[in-house]
């Protein structure tokens, strides 16, 4: 399900194949994605084969290991290792997802094909530009709004209840898998906020403590921003942490239904 934004008239090529050391036994091939704009060339594949004996566990051990000892000019995000910061977000195996989550020994085919994550232009290699959708996620203003200044001594309280609602919520890391896995996101994305988007403004919307439901409904109130989901559900299936954007976004458009009645 991957597209790429590429060059104008350009293809996928072929590129160089770094061989294992003579005598490994436990072989795998990563056939990466390999884009630099600066060189004007056509994107590429390079295959990197590594002996897993001598590697750890996860695609993200691998993409480490290639970069230390083999290839230093292949460029990909991380930063915690443990499926926190969301910045190794990629497509791995056809699958959006988090590089340090994913066993290598998940991927039954010989070569583990690894690209970027679909539908963003590239910055380059493994690395998408984020610039739009964090423009569209600071338009949603993901922050607590009250007019109520809070307590002189204490938080602003809630009940156990009230604080269950968020479950399924607050545990969005803004990886954007669900998002670049969207049909409606890729064919609408310059006016669709999209699934991450959408789920964090309704992380929001349902929280006790934030007075702004309003305005918050009002803002997402377009026939794009929010109703270009058509409940594809790839979202829900490519999230690394198991969320369902889907279903935070059914729950806005309810919401839009009931304050019209």
């Amino acid at each position: 399900m991957a597209t790429f934004t590429l060059p104008k008239n350009s293809t996928i090529g072929t590129g160089q194949t770094y061989r294992a050391e003579a005598g490994a036994k436990n072989v795998k091939s990563f056939k990466i994605y390999r884009f630099d704009p600066d060189t004007g060339e056509n994107p590429r594949y390079d295959t990197y084969e590594l002996d897993l004996d001598k590697c750890g566990p996860m695609v993200l051990d691998a993409l480490i290991k290639i970069k230390n000892e083999v290839d230093t000019t292949l460029t990909f995000r991380r930063s915690c290792r443990e499926g926190i910061c969301g910045s190794c977000a990629m497509n791995i195996d056809g699958m959006n997802t988090l590089a340090c989550l994913k066993p290598i020994e998940e991927v039954a085919k010989k070569d583990v094909r690894i690209t970027p994550l679909p539908h963003m232009p590239v910055v380059k290699d493994l690395v998408p530009d984020l610039s739009h959708i964090y423009a569209q996620l600071r338009s949603v203003e993901p922050w607590l709004k009250s007019d109520t200044p809070p307590p002189p001594d204490e938080e602003r309280r809630q009940s156990k209840e009230e604080r269950a609602k968020l479950d399924g919520l607050w545990e969005c890391i803004l990886c954007f898998c669900c998002s670049t896995a969207c049909p409606s996101y890729w064919w609408n994305g310059d006016r669709y906020l999209g699934p991450a988007v959408l789920l964090q403004a309704y992380r929001w919307i349902a929280d006790s403590r934030d007075e702004a439901t309003g305005e918050r409904l009002d803002n997402l109130e377009d026939p794009f921003r929010l109703y270009r989901c058509h409940t594809i559900m790839n979202c829900a299936a490519t999230c690394p942490k198991g969320l369902n954007p889907a279903a935070a976004i059914g729950k806005i458009k309810q919401m839009m239904v009931e304050r019209q009645g």
